[in-house]
Order: structure tokens, then C-alpha cells, then sequence
């Protein structure tokens, strides 16, 4: 860690900023002889991708195929399975509504 007066840091700025980049250099700037500010080498990362950034991170407990409760528990089936019965014939609003059937003609 060199020291370096503001002055001469004004004069080789953009020198002292390419050491520090490809040497891995650090100045410490003065003013007056005290301390201001150090220049410093940036953490390079490594790029990561977002494919595969959560690999490793979840965990599979129990089954995953069946579901976790019975169908018979599933209000939306059972719905499902009273709007699809033809028998019935089902009421929207005032109207009684029956299923058509196609006539062929």
C-alpha cells in the first residue's frame, strides 16, 4: 500500500487507475499529509447465468406424485363434476338452461 499526494495524484491519475487495474495495486491519496482516500483494485465476480443458479438449493420430502389431500377433499372437482352432469338440468339467473344438442340438417 503506496502513499501519494493529491497533487500527484491529479497529475497520473488515469496511470495509477491502470496499475491498480492490471497489477492489483493499492494507493492511498493524502492531502496535507493525512489520509483521504484509497484507490483500490474492484472484486471481479465470476458471471453467473441464471440457468442452474438454484440447483442444489431445494429438496424433494414425501411423494411427489399423488396429491396431498384425496380428490374426494377437492372442492373444484366436485363443482366441476355437478356442472358437467347432463341429467340435471342446471339454472342461470331465472332461466332453466338444458344442454343442446346439435341437429344435423
Amino acid at each position: 500500500m503506496r502513499k501519494i499526494p493529491a497533487t500527484e495524484f491529479k497529475a497520473r491519475c488515469l496511470e495509477l487507475m491502470d496499475r491498480v487495474a492490471e497489477g492489483r495495486e493499492i494507493f492511498v491519496i493524502t492531502k496535507r499529509g493525512r489520509e483521504m482516500a484509497k484507490l483500490v483494485p474492484v472484486e471481479r465476480r465470476t458471471k453467473e447465468t441464471i440457468f442452474g443458479c438454484l440447483r442444489g438449493k431445494g429438496s424433494i420430502t414425501g411423494d411427489i406424485i399423488n396429491p396431498a389431500i384425496p380428490f374426494e377433499a377437492w372442492e373444484t372437482l366436485q363443482e366441476w363434476d355437478e356442472l358437467n352432469e347432463d341429467d340435471i338440468p342446471r339454472r342461470i339467473g331465472r332461466t332453466t338452461v338444458r344442454k343442446r344438442r346439435r341437429s344435423k340438417r
